[in-house]
């Protein structure tokens, strides 16, 4: 079966693992996946490094920054002319399925119907804001045969739009062992002794992100537990680079630019992961299905995440790592003060972390689920 891959960007985030993860999964089982991107990056040549083909043409990615008269028509006209590439490349490659990775990608929907070809829909967002986007959305959904959702938290929110049956509940299941094997390559590249705790947020730099959240908690647990530094990695979307000047003059607000080391986008997290001792995952809109936490409870860190999104679905409170509110910072500090020296307590829910997310987010069950849908 020859499988026509749609995807958002070309990094190697959250999404990008799961397709790159789904992609694989399909090769192995004697499908062809033909992957198409917008553009070049950290995910196309892992592809083309696995034998996957990878085809760029502009998708007309739909994205916040296009919420204009003029940025509609832009994707229009940009939109129109993909769903004509896609035709040709479906033919031509005798495509039995066209597969669409996130919502930023509408273009699949409208080739499939125009080929009468199945379409799989796999949805990683909760877009609250605006409404009406998400009300459009949801009628371009509909004309889905199937639609995959990451999490409770997606399903409850899409199911306003969309009757429930028609969304499929698959959590993510990646490939964990990368991160089960110990390294100091964060250490000795920040020269760090061993005795200073590391507390790391990892993720795309934007808005709902949290990472003027993070900043914050910072200052304040600095002030009380001065033996800690703060690795933040992740960057910023073409078009959203402004936000780093945010994030320095928080830095300044704050004082503690002798705390925060911003080491931006990096491709070799599973070794950076290995010393943190504390992952805060702060989104302050609800994050679907944060991949991040899945990675850091393997490597047995303690993750401390806001109880909003699919993080409630990850985490049992106070068992296997710690949920904080996502709009109080002293709050927020009372909780994680205490694990700041305690290094048993730390340990302990890292053990555990990585005992439940092997057990429960499995890569196989994940392997088992992406068979059948595709069968």
């Amino acid at each position: 079966m020859n499988v026509l891959f749609l995807h958002s960007s070309s990094d190697l985030y959250g999404a990008s693992k799961i397709l790159l993860t789904i992609v694989r999964i399909l090769k192995k089982n004697g499908h062809t996946p033909i992957v198409v991107l917008s553009e070049e990056g950290p995910l196309s040549e892992q592809l083309t490094t696995e034998g996957i083909e990878v085809i760029f043409i502009r998708l007309g990615i739909i994205r916040r920054k296009y919420f204009s008269a003029k940025g509609i028509a832009n994707r229009f006209i940009i939109g129109y002319k993909a769903v004509h590439s896609l035709l040709k490349i479906a033919k031509e490659k005798k495509v039995d399925i066209i597969y669409s990775n996130t919502l930023g990608v509408i273009t699949g929907i409208f080739a499939a119907k125009k080929l009468h070809l199945r379409h799989i829909w796999h949805v990683h967002e909760i877009i609250e804001n605006p409404s009406i986007f998400s009300w459009l959305l949801s009628k371009l959904l509909l004309k889905s045969n199937q639609i995959i959702v990451v999490s409770n938290a997606v399903q409850q929110y899409w199911s306003k739009f969309i009757p429930a049956q028609k969304l499929q509940l698959i959590y993510n299941g990646i490939d964990y062992s990368p991160f089960l094997s110990p390294s100091s390559k964060l250490r000795t590249e920040l020269n760090l002794p061993n005795n200073q705790l590391i507390v790391g947020m990892i993720g795309r730099v934007h808005f709902w992100k949290g990472q003027d959240y993070f900043l914050r908690i910072a200052g304040q647990l600095t002030k009380t537990y001065p033996n800690i530094v703060f690795v933040m990695i992740g960057d910023a979307f073409k078009g959203y680079e402004f936000l780093y000047k945010k994030i320095e003059t928080i830095i300044q607000q704050e004082a503690i630019e002798h705390k925060v080391f911003n080491l931006g986008y990096r491709n070799d997290v599973h070794e950076l992961i290995q010393n943190i001792d504390i992952l805060i995952v702060p989104s302050i809109h609800q994050d679907p299905f944060p991949t991040v936490i899945l990675e850091a409870m393997a490597a047995e860190k303690l993750v401390i995440a806001t109880n909003i999104g699919g993080a409630k679905e990850m985490i049992i409170p106070d068992e296997t790592g710690i949920l904080i509110p996502p709009d109080d910072v002293n709050e927020s500090c009372k909780k994680i003060l205490p694990l700041l020296s305690n290094d048993n307590k730390r340990l302990i829910l890292g053990k555990l972390a990585k005992e439940y997310v092997l057990k429960n987010f499995s890569l196989l069950a994940f392997e088992e689920k992406i068979i059948k849908l595709f069968s």
